[in-house]
């Protein structure tokens, strides 16, 4: 943080250009917008701004500039498991993009995509789209609700449909950049007398994905080189009808089996989703917290007799498949689930769940709403699972080779029994690479399970590094580490680009470890 002299200029220019009601200092506002579910504490800022559009932006990115105070930004501020809102550090300004820049600034119904600005949530959107008659869907995560649609294609993030990829299905941008300029990327750029954002003459912003020159977009996903105050996202045609399928695996080790039978399915595409290969902790912790954490207080993992209990009692396997067909009624996919049944049904260990039963179980209703491109809080649910609220995610990957996933089930099953924890994963299956959400959950306020926490994920991510295996997101606690795991002339280089176009180091420094 800059001296309060620099500190209190900065406040002053940006009070006279947004006006004093949009800086907030109290007490309450700080102490809440430094909160997080992760290991590493709380990290208070200085003070949260609330910008209206892309030019207060780009003002008070120059003056921060001016005065040498650092900004963080954020979108709602929904970022569970990984910071929240919190900054990298303490004593930074929160730059909150979601309180009044939460328009919906465009919606193209024949060409199937919507501009946003980053409030824009994705339960707004797919209540747009269902308002406009819901002949469109968006790829929705199984996280919040309020999450912004921005925040979370810049940090990464995915769905479960066949626009999983949020960063890879967004199209077009605008960005404030660290020294205050504003950037449009893609056909974006063409600079043409009078042209405003959203103009007709910027027809191919948001529909193509390559246009001439370098690839800038890139360059703002998982970085702190600009503020994104504009995205394209694109949508799929609601089909007429989601016919869900699912699966359960009654052993640890059938995991192996299940990638086996999942990979040619997606190879060839002939199951459009993702596979969703929740294991029974994943689960079923989003509907009911551990029956067995008051016993030991926590100090020990869920034993396999306990985790039998629960899948008995809840219908599930120690593994449980889910994807899902899209065509024109429920009748017309029956063949098509009938292949699912013989393809699964030939290991001999699968249980078939069908789309009907399946609506019965929170979980797999779940999935069923994820797929569909409905927002779901149910997964919040893991947040319960032990008491205390802590929450930190590890994602790491693995090609879709039955072996090399069960090996790694079984490293990463070991390190969170060594620590006391419960061994929580979800595995999201593409057709060549599976994304492991393990989600690590334990009591905050338990300043011996707080420990054993980080503890677990320092060792996963020590572990999976020497088998050559990195993670997608990574929790604030962790960005330097990460970092520092990459080879020189990576980090020299995204130190580099910062230099260039934030020379003064105004934006989030620390963010993925870039200073």
């Amino acid at each position: 943080m800059s001296d309060s002299g620099n500190f209190e200029g900065f406040l002053g220019q940006v009070g006279d250009t947004l006006g004093s009601a949009h800086i907030n200092t109290s007490d309450d506002t700080l102490t809440r917008y430094g909160e997080n579910t992760l290991p590493g504490g709380d990290r208070r800022p200085a003070a949260v701004i609330y910008p209206g559009s892309t030019d207060e932006v780009a003002q008070v990115v120059k003056a921060a500039n001016a005065h040498k105070v650092p900004l963080y930004p954020v979108s709602t501020g929904n970022n569970i498991g990984l910071g929240s809102r919190a900054a990298s550090r303490e004593g930074m300004v929160v730059l909150d993009l979601g309180r009044r820049m939460n328009r919906i600034l465009e919606v193209d119904e024949k060409m199937g995509y919507a501009a946003v600005e980053p409030g824009v949530s994705f339960q707004m959107l797919a209540d747009e789209l269902k308002r406009r008659g819901g002949q469109w869907m968006i790829s929705v995560t199984s996280g919040p609700p309020e999450g912004g649609m921005i925040g979370n294609a810049m940090d990464k993030g995915a769905g479960y449909g066949p626009l999983f990829d949020h960063f890879g299905f967004s199209c077009g941008m605008e960005v404030v950049l660290g020294n205050g300029e504003v950037l449009r990327t893609g056909d974006g750029s063409i600079d043409r007398p009078g042209d405003q954002p959203g103009d007709d003459g910027l027809v191919n912003w948001h529909v193509s994905k390559y246009a001439f020159g370098p690839i800038l977009d890139g360059l703002f996903a998982q970085s702190n080189y600009g503020v994104v105050t504009r995205l394209g996202v694109w949508f799929l045609p609601r089909p007429p009808a989601i016919r869900s399928f699912h699966f359960a695996f009654p052993d640890d080790a059938d995991l192996e089996e299940v990638i086996e039978l999942c990979r040619p399915l997606k190879m060839s595409n002939f199951v459009p989703t993702l596979f969703r290969v929740a294991n029974d902790l994943y689960a079923i912790g989003s509907e009911q917290p551990s029956p067995a954490y008051a016993a030991s207080n926590g100090t020990r993992s869920i034993s396999d007799d306990e985790r039998k209990d629960l899948q008995r009692a809840h219908g599930l396997g120690s593994w449980n498949v889910s994807g899902a067909f899209y065509g024109p009624s429920m009748e017309a996919m029956e063949p098509q689930i009938q292949r699912m049944v013989s393809h699964f049904g030939a290991s001999g260990k699968a249980t078939y769940i069908p789309h009907e039963e399946a609506l019965e179980k929170p979980s797999l209703a779940c999935a069923i709403s994820s797929i569909s491109g409905e927002p779901t809080t149910t997964e919040l649910g893991l947040l319960k699972w032990r008491p205390g609220g802590g929450n930190a995610w590890f994602t790491p990957g693995t090609p879709m080779d039955g072996k090399v996933a069960n090996q790694f089930q079984e490293i990463g099953r070991k390190i969170y029994e060594d620590n006391g924890l419960d061994y929580t994963v979800m595995n999201v299956c593409g057709p060549r690479f599976a994304r492991g959400l393990h989600v690590i959950g334990f009591n905050r306020e338990d300043p011996d399970e707080n420990a054993r926490a980080a503890r677990t994920y320092e060792q996963l991510a020590e572990t999976f590094f020497d088998h050559g295996i990195g993670v997608g997101r990574a929790p604030l606690d962790w960005h330097d580490f990460h970092l520092a795991k990459t080879m020189p002339a990576f980090r020299d280089t995204v130190q580099a680009i910062k230099g260039a176009l934030d020379p003064n180091g105004i934006l989030a420094p620390g963010r993925y470890g870039i200073d």
